[in-house]
């Protein structure tokens, strides 16, 4: 195991004693009036506000959307739009009749008790959130700005005086509007209109599945039955790929999930999950990051660094990919900025919608192994809690030539529960360590968890926190085995001079 994940452990220790803790967004909530907001449970809450941005007009919201160039996405829609492809967003819900989402939810369900039975009824205290990232996913843009210059010309054509007389009789036609505009058109390889928000996965089409997963929900169903339902009802109507933008502080996971996940992976389901934010109280990945199969997803700065407050670490973490800053759209037309690896998760989904776009036949297993195998190595040399694998690159997963494997290199849930639950039934005692790259979960079912939407702004430079933190770490351990090989010495040649 890391030693830095080791140097975590007391920290979630306490947690879990003190009872389950929500994951709140560090900096207030999604509000134009810039007031906060506190979320949270069981003694835990959070302060956020997110201030009213200034008017930016739907074209340069796009512009602002530095990943689909620098991470290769761009270049991956020449091969790939996802196409074909069903994603489920197990979220707040989705509001399907933005103008970035229109006609992408295609299906949906509420499982919470408190929204509509096709999912699209925002829910929670962070009712916002299913839309922002569902936007990044699949967003298809809009051609408002083009309708508006249009009109203007349309306007500006009949405000022209009459034409006058050429010198051979005949008259001068004035100029057509269709003639000086052209008629707004999407773009050819990806559907997608020329402003707003678009998604890295533009053809894909969505399942809104609204969860509430805040105190505010009393007498709904308990958390951990909502995801139990969400993941199955996904896998049962068709899901290709699940994104499930949420976490726990809580490595361990109800008996129920089992199932749901298990139905998953028997169904050739990819499932996405985010890490989660250390500025959330996040300070290592918890459930449903921590279940195997599962492709967890950790979270970037603009530069390609890991971000410190915008993402966490973890054994399980298998990619990163850009977290801070993101841009998004919320219910009602606008479009906001955010940060979190609640957006590097769809980002991530996206492209895992654009492989099995391409590769229809391809197993859940081997999409993962692509992701996995075609990422830019970064942070310690091979695969670590930081940055799991690597960097994302959205083009080579698609395009690049890679050697098949026989099973999901994030392991799976169905090995787990034959050697961990088996254990837990038959009172055999309970394992000390787990092999390098497996989650080490606890063999008995925990108490209710609560879980919420990880979320974070304005991160650190993670530089001075996280290398110092693992520097320290490293230096502690060599420092005690150093003690102990002086104390064996010493034991040692006392007893020769006897």
């Amino acid at each position: 195991m890391p030693l830095a994940t080791v140097l975590t452990v007391p920290v979630l220790t306490a947690a879990l004693v003190a009872g389950p803790v929500l994951l709140p967004p560090p900096a207030g909530s999604w509000t134009e009036s810039g007031e906060s907001e506190s979320f949270g449970a069981s003694g835990a809450t959070g302060v956020a506000s997110w201030s009213a941005l200034p008017a930016a007009s739907a074209d340069e919201w796009r512009d602002r959307q530095y990943w689909l160039d620098e991470y290769g996405f761009r270049d991956a829609w020449g091969t790939s739009q996802g196409e074909g492809v069903t994603v489920a967003v197990i979220d707040t819900g989705i509001d399907a009749d933005h103008p970035d989402l229109s006609g992408q939810v295609v299906g949906g369900i509420d499982v919470s008790g408190a929204g509509n039975e096709s999912g699209t009824e925002l829910v929670g205290e962070m009712a916002e959130h299913g839309t922002l990232v569902a936007s990044v996913l699949a967003g298809r843009g809009n051609n408002e700005a083009a309708l508006r210059r249009a009109e203007e010309e349309r306007r500006s054509a009949k405000a022209t005086p009459t034409p006058s007389t050429l010198p051979s009789g005949e008259t001068a036609p004035s100029p057509s509007p269709s003639a000086t505009s052209g008629t707004p058109t999407p773009d050819e390889a990806t559907g997608a209109w020329p402003d707003g928000i678009v998604g890295v996965a533009p053809r894909a089409e969505l399942l809104s599945i609204s969860v509430h997963l805040g105190a505010s929900n009393a007498g709904g169903p308990s958390p951990e039955d909502q995801i139990a339902e969400a993941v199955t009802w996904a896998v049962d109507n068709g899901a290709d790929v699940i994104n499930m933008s949420l976490g726990s502080t809580r490595q361990d996971w109800p008996e129920s999930w089992d199932r749901a996940f298990l139905h998953a992976e028997e169904n050739d389901v990819v499932v996405v999950a985010a890490a989660g934010n250390r500025a959330s109280g996040t300070l290592t990945a918890g459930a449903p990051a921590t279940i195997p199969g599962v492709l967890t997803v950790a979270g970037l700065n603009p530069d390609g660094t890991a971000s410190w407050d915008s993402s966490t670490e973890g054994i399980s973490i298998g990619v990163a990919a850009p977290a801070d800053p993101l841009v998004g759209a919320v219910p009602g037309g606008d479009r906001k900025d955010w940060a979190g690896t609640s957006g590097a998760a769809p980002l991530v989904a996206g492209l895992a919608a654009l492989i099995r776009s391409e590769y229809p036949e391809m197993p859940a297993h081997q999409v993962i192994h692509r992701i996995l195998a075609t990422a830019e190595d970064a942070g310690v040399p091979g695969e670590d809690p930081v940055y799991g694998h690597g960097i994302i690159d959205a083009a080579a997963a698609v395009t690049a030539d890679v050697g098949a494997v026989d099973r999901n290199p994030m392991d799976t849930i169905a090995d787990w529960i034959r050697v961990h639950r088996r254990a837990e039934s038959s009172g055999a005692p309970t394992p000390t360590a787990t092999p390098s790259g497996e989650p080490a979960e606890p063999t008995s079912t925990p108490d209710p968890l609560s879980t919420e939407m990880p979320q974070a702004t304005a991160p650190a430079d993670p530089a001075p926190g996280l290398q110092p933190a693992l520097v320290i770490g490293t230096a502690l351990v060599v420092a005690g085995l150093a003690a102990t090989a002086v104390t064996l010495y010493l034991r040692q040649r006392r007893s020769s001079e006897r």
